[in-house]
Order: C-alpha cells, then structure tokens, then sequence
C-alpha cells in the first residue's frame, strides 16, 4: 500500500509541477516583473546595537542598555547588505508606550499597568507621527535620526520596512505629533455610545476599565515600587481591547495594554461599508483605488491611509502590517491600492494565519506577501525538530502553486523560538538545510531574524515573557549577536568559529538566491520519485529542481543531525526532457562552496547523480555550461 501510495503522490505532484497547462497567470505575471529574489533582514531596532551584556531582568534603560537608530552606521548596514539582503524592516520604530521617563522631552509618562515589560510592546503604538524616543540620541530630535537613517539605508542599497499595526493601539494613544489638518484616534468620537461607524474606538458604555488580575508571581516591573504601578488605570468608559475582548476588565492573556480599532464593523459584525465586488479578485490596484475613490468610508480606513501616505513621504520603502486578518479585506483593498497609487513598488507585507483567508487578502487585498507559517513554517518546524517527514513539503508546495510567489519564507521572527534555544531545534546548525529548503523552494522572498545568523538562542530572562524568544518587552542585550556586533565594530571579530562558519553559510546562501535566475523559475518535485526508485533516500532527506533558460539546479538537503546518505539520486524523465538534455554526461557543481563536482548521467532518458551527504548538510548543483 505504501508502494501505491508513494507512486501516485510521485507522478501527482511532478506532473502537477512540470505540465505547462497547470501554470497559472499569476505566477507568470510575477516572473515577469521580478527578476531576483528579495530577501528581508529583520531588525529589532532597539536591542541590535547594545553593547550592554548586563542582562539584569526588568533592567532600566541605564542598567541593561538600548540600541540607537545611529547604530546603523555606514559600515553596519554594509554588513547587513553584504550578508544577501535586499530589504531591512525596521521593528519597533512608530513610538509606543513605555515605562522609561521622557517628560523632559515634553513626552507624557506611560502607566506600568497597561505597558507589557519596562521597554513596552511595538505593537502598542502611541503616537503614529513620531518614533520611539529610545531610539534617539536626542529624543527632542528623534524624527530627523530616523530620517538620517532612511538615507543612510537607501545610500547602502537597501530598502526600508516599517509596522503598521491598524487593528488596535495603545490603551493610552495620543498622538501627540499628529499633523495639522488630522486628528488623532479617539478625538472626535461619541463615547457614550457603543459603536458608531466614525467612531475610532468601541465603548463598554457606564464601565470603566479595569487592569487585569494579575497571576501569582507577577506583578508589572518585576514588583518594583513605582508611582503609577498601582493597579489601576484611567479610562472611562472603558474600550473594547484589541485582540477583540468586550470585557471591561480584560483577562490577562488579552491584549490588555491595547484598544481595538474600529472599521465600521458593527459589534453584531455586518458592514457599515460596502462590500467589494467578487470581480475585483482580478482587477489592478488602479481599479480597487477607483472603486473606493467616491465612496463614504469610515473615519478610521482615512487616518490610516493618511498615516501610510506620512511614511511613504518620509522615504519609507513598505510596510508589515500586523495582524492583517482581524480588518476587514475591503480596508486592505483601499489602504494597499492608495499606497501603491503613490508608489507601485511599494512592498506590502501582512501577517495572517489562516489558509483559508490566503487568496482573499492576496487578490482582493493586494498583499504583496503573507507569511508562510501555518503550513510551510509550522511543517519544516516539525521536520527540524526530528519528528516530521519531508515527504510532506511537496504537498505544501504543490498547495501553494497559485500563490507560491506571495508566501514569504521565515525560520525566525520576533514572535517565533530561536532555531538554537531548546524548545525548538536545540542547534542552529540544524536550520542549515531548512534555510536552505526556504529560501529556494520557490520564487517568495525569504526573511531572516537579526541574530540568527550567528544561531542565537535567547537564553535571557529578560523580564515580561520567557526564554527562546528574545524579548520585544524589556532592554536586553542579545549575546551572539553582540559578538558579531564586536563594541560596533560589526566585523564578527567575537565569535566563536562555529559561529562564524553558520554566518557564512547564511551569506553564501541568500546572496545566491539574490543573484539566481533558476530561484525566479520552474520548480519540480523529484523527492517522490526518489522515495520510489532510489535505493538509501528516505524521508529525513529533501530534493527538488529548480531552473530557467539559463540556469538549472538540482537541490538536496539532508535534515537529519546524525546520519550520512548516500544514493543515486534520479531525475525524472519529464524534467531531462524540459532541460533539453541529451543521452549522455553532464557536470554539475555545487553552488554553496563551489569544492563538489558531480557528473550527471542520462540513459535511456532518465538522469542520475551520486550523492554522498553527510548529516545537515545541504547541495545547490548547478548544470555547468
């Protein structure tokens, strides 16, 4: 039965791949307007140039240190390019609630009880038209240090990402910087009344907000006194909180230091907007900007258009927005088609979950990217972590053949484990042949975790939260990648040599899928057929080929931390025959270290490949002219 299984799997997903029948327009619209592979570089920016190895939990910006927009310095963001990055997003620069005093710089204090941590969540936004004062040299200064940033960025070759988080803000939005002619959330809204579709907010009417009860063991600042730290909090009424709860005092697992905003969606959850037409799935952003252009909107879908139109002018190259699923697609249709109206090349990025919402905030939402997490991610998790198969990512791919291009590949994020702390793979090097897996499976763009690199495994406790993740909450120093940062140096000059192997192994890797025109091509599976017809592959090893008129490659990852293979690896008929290739032998070397050198046999139509791997080790063999 496993035989059966195998064979029909096989031929399902290769001819599923290869048929030029089944290729669909989007993926050759986006072949033909990308000619390179993009990859994302994400940046905490407040912990990337600490110095600071103090590492106290709930330490004070004195005691543990904060990183500065001023960090990235010429020969830092040089660095971060040479490493095979094309886009650098910036996490945490719109200015959020924190603990740390700034009202010398005439900005108000943030009350311990709605702030997660002392440093404060980045996705707790108080002010949309400024940045976080931490990240200032001088926070009376802090817009033109990150427009200095902008252009040092630009000047390195990079483009700049930044969040924008439109289902909630913070608890205590004020937008202080807010522009003249605009508003700030909240200023103009009827509180007494629960909804109303101008309304930015959604009121709990007659209640007033109350903190949460907090768990045995915790209590905000670690337990230290502070004078606001009192359990208490002033609003009146109280305001739904962002992760939706309609509870006045929410549990503490809510989103509790955030409001959520609203969209004209009525609390029973019909619209208080219009729809979009089903057509619309197949129209430009020109048509979707067109369709709003005359329409009566809801307050909020302006401000946030008018926040996004800010940063663009600033020199902002594209935005992650967060949580993109809780707002309705129709705002994503008006928010992304303005955005593009004003720069078409502008990268658009969200974060939504499930499968099920993927095409809809692709097509109706002009998305650029989603992330790839619940299937992709969530699948080379399981395989890393030794207790899943390989024999499931072509099924994965072969799922995501519409939409591959839109799927952006990650191993880490600020939200996800570190690939070395032990409650995910225990080893960086163990991410070694899934980086590889995701950043040439298809033609998305890949993104990658400052710190990972150099296989950080977030060992701190750093306050709010736990280990394996480093913290977004509190000031933290990150050790391995302080070594890399070296007292600002940023030349590695303090890592140990596994370490310094892993960064180079990420550098050979993302600056070839930057510059391969294969990665930007067809893909077929070859791993069932393997399963079938090759004696020692089995389900701990992964290959695919990948090519263009140009370039054609063979990829082979060996997931398993202890066991060397070695086999004949087959390639397909189908795939010699769109390779124009002839009975006969055919040299192909590896791309990564460029030291192994393979001959690639056809006879009788079908094409062999001696493979020894050794254990996580990974081949990208190209067919040399």
């Amino acid at each position: 039965m496993r035989r059966i299984i195998l064979v029909l799997l096989s031929w399902f997903v290769l001819l599923g791949c290869i048929e030029e029948k089944e290729r669909t327009n989007i993926k050759q619209m986006n072949s033909s307007n990308q000619s390179n592979k993009k990859v994302v570089y994400q940046v905490f920016t407040r912990l990337f140039g600490n110095t600071n190895t103090a590492n106290k939990p709930w330490g004070t910006i004195q005691e543990n240190g904060v990183g500065k927009f001023s960090d990235f310095t010429e020969k830092a963001l040089k660095e971060i390019k040479d490493l095979g990055i094309t886009h650098i997003w910036y996490t945490g620069v719109p200015h959020h609630t924190l603990v740390t005093d700034y009202t010398a710089y005439d900005i108000s204090n943030d009350d311990p009880d709605v702030v997660k941590g002392r440093a404060g969540s980045p996705y707790a936004v108080k002010d949309y038209y400024n940045v976080n004062p931490d990240l200032a040299n001088d926070p009376t200064n802090r817009l033109e240090e990150f427009r200095s940033l902008i252009e040092r960025t630009h000047n390195a070759g990079l483009k700049v990402l930044i969040d924008i988080v439109p289902n909630h803000v913070a608890r205590k939005y004020e937008g202080g910087s807010t522009p003249e002619g605009h508003e700030p959330f909240g200023a103009n809204d009827d509180s007494t009344i629960e909804y109303h579709k101008d309304n930015n907010y959604y009121y709990i009417t007659e209640e007033s907000f109350k903190v949460p009860v907090w768990p045995n063991g915790y209590l905000p600042l670690g337990g230290e006194k502070h004078p606001m730290a009192d359990g208490k909090f002033d609003e009146n009424p109280a305001k739904w909180t962002g992760n939706g709860s309609r509870l006045a005092q929410p549990d503490i697992n809510d989103w509790y230091e955030t409001v959520k905003i609203n969209y004209g969606v009525r609390p029973d959850g019909s619209y208080d907007f219009e729809t979009l037409p089903d057509e619309f799935t197949q129209k430009d952003y020109k048509a979707h900007y067109t369709f709003w252009s005359d329409k009566d909107l809801p307050d909020s879908w302006i401000k946030f258009k008018d926040i996004a139109m800010y940063w663009l002018d600033m020199g902002v190259d594209g935005f992650r927005f967060d949580m993109a699923e809780m707002v309705p697609v129709e705002f994503w249709s008006y928010m992304n088609s303005n955005i593009k109206m004003e720069n078409p090349d502008a990268f658009l990025l969200a974060e939504v979950y499930n499968p099920n919402l993927y095409r809809t905030y692709i097509f109706k939402g002009k998305m650029d990217y989603l992330y790839d997490k619940v299937e992709f991610y969530d699948s080379l998790k399981h395989i890393m972590q030794g207790h899943g198969w390989t024999d499931h990512m072509p099924v994965v791919q072969k799922g995501m053949q519409d939409i591959e291009h839109q799927m952006l590949h990650f191993l880490e994020n600020h939200d996800e484990q570190r690939i070395a702390s032990p409650d995910f793979a225990g080893r960086a090097e163990k991410g070694k042949p899934a980086m590889v897996v995701s950043a040439t499976i298809s033609t998305s763009p890949t993104m990658i975790y400052f710190g990972q690199e150099v296989g950080e495994p977030a060992k701190e406790d750093a306050g709010f939260g736990s280990p394996t993740r480093t913290s977004i909450f509190d000031y933290i120093g990150v050790p391995h990648h302080q070594r890399w940062v070296n007292n600002k140096k940023f030349d590695g000059g303090q890592l140990l040599p596994e370490e310094k192997e892993l960064r180079d192994f990420y550098k050979r890797l993302l600056n070839f899928t930057i510059d391969s025109e294969a990665l930007m091509g067809e893909y077929a599976d070859i791993h069932y057929y393997n399963r079938e017809h090759t004696e020692n592959y089995n389900h701990r090893v992964l290959s695919y080929a990948r090519w263009s008129r140009n370039e054609k490659l063979i990829v082979i990852s060996n997931f398993d931390a202890d066991e060397y293979y070695s086999f004949e690896l087959k390639i397909p008929p189908e795939i010699i025959k769109q390779w124009q290739l002839k009975e006969g032998s055919f040299k192909m070397k590896d791309a990564l270290y460029g030291k192994t050198e393979k001959e690639l046999k056809i006879i009788d139509g079908i094409g062999t490949l001696n493979v020894e791997i050794t254990p996580l080790e990974s081949f990208i063999f190209k067919l040399l002219d």
